[in-house]
């Protein structure tokens, strides 16, 4: 998938605590979502689809990622 991301607008979490190595996000026009890494703001950055980061925000929600016990 080619999106052009020209003109995003970038944004880190409210708990990033103005720290250098955050992961940003961007919501883009077309509904899709941008992540890059902010120690890298033209480097490489991951795009998905609408439904795509309701999975992963879901996921997220619901634990699916946290550290086994």
């Amino acid at each position: 998938m080619n999106v052009d991301l020209t003109g995003a607008k970038w944004f880190k979490s409210m708990r990033s605590a103005g720290g250098h190595e955050c992961v940003e996000v961007a919501h883009l026009d077309d509904g899709h979502v941008g992540v890059r890494d902010s120690k890298n703001p033209t480097g490489p950055a991951l795009v998905f689809t609408p439904d795509e980061w309701d999975a992963f925000l879901g996921g997220a929600t619901d634990g699916e990622f946290s550290r086994p016990a």
